[in-house]
């Protein structure tokens, strides 16, 4: 299976050296659960061009700096992209931006919010589950970095997740037993030490020093990243034997 990522953030050189580009750490992620997965990069936040949605069996959208309301090409192109992948049934994965991403090129709204930062481990209650989801029955703890959210989920969404501070943490896209988008607020490619990284080499002096130090303080609990890993499988694998068959 060939899954497409399409890369909207950089790894700082620092961050690189350590723990690889966003491309690199997804490419692991995902071939813990699919290890004859194939891969293609594009790397959009660096000048590449998209394909079409058919050139892969699916795509995965990483985070970025940037906010999906930004008045930049790749951001509008990727928008249609999705859109023309929804309408193919081609499977698609969004993480954090790229959650924000889908959430806006299907009709949502994201906005700067004023709870401010989220950083550290987060806890999201979940509910109205898909069957195939129900590993995440209850709640699920993930690294957030992130100070856009969703504000408005767009038609045709269900949210699945959410806490307090981002009530619109997890969507499933279509028919939520056979979706063809699924995305999520939070990071499961992430590390406590990736996210000590990001506060050491960025967020110092950014994020108040009081949200900073809550973070770094929670960052050794335990997270359920290998449950949504073993989920982004299930979903690009599962979506597109169907749209094979179909």
């Amino acid at each position: 299976m060939k899954i497409g990522i399409l890369e909207t953030g950089n790894v700082s050189d620092v961050l690189k050296a350590r723990f690889g580009s966003y491309p690199t750490i997804f490419h692991a992620l995902i071939r813990s659960q699919m290890p004859d997965a194939e891969f293609i990069d594009v790397s959009l936040v660096n000048g590449a061009s998209l394909g079409t949605p058919q050139d892969a069996d699916g795509w995965l959208i990483t985070g970025s700096r940037h906010g999906v309301y930004e008045d930049l090409e790749w951001i509008t192109q990727l928008k249609e992209f999705v859109r023309a992948c929804v309408a193919a049934h081609v499977p698609v994965v969004g993480i954090c931006f790229g959650h924000q991403l889908i959430a806006e090129a299907m009709g949502g709204k994201v906005e700067l919010s004023e709870r401010g930062w989220g950083l550290g481990v987060h806890e999201y209650t979940t509910h109205d589950l898909p069957d195939w989801m129900a590993s995440l029955n209850g709640s699920f703890k993930a690294f957030a970095v992130h100070k856009d959210q969703v504000v408005t989920p767009p038609p045709g969404a269900r949210v699945i997740a959410g806490s307090e501070f981002c009530p619109y943490a997890a969507m499933v896209y279509g028919d939520p037993d056979h979706p063809t988008a699924i995305s999520v607020q939070s990071h499961p490619e992430m590390t406590a030490e990736f996210v000590q990284g990001l506060i050491d080499t960025r967020l110092n002096g950014i994020v108040p020093a009081d949200r900073v130090a809550k973070a770094e303080d929670g960052l050794g609990q335990s997270v359920q990243n290998d449950i949504w890993t073993a989920l982004i499988a299930q979903f690009l694998q599962t979506a597109a034997a169907q749209r094979t068959a179909a």
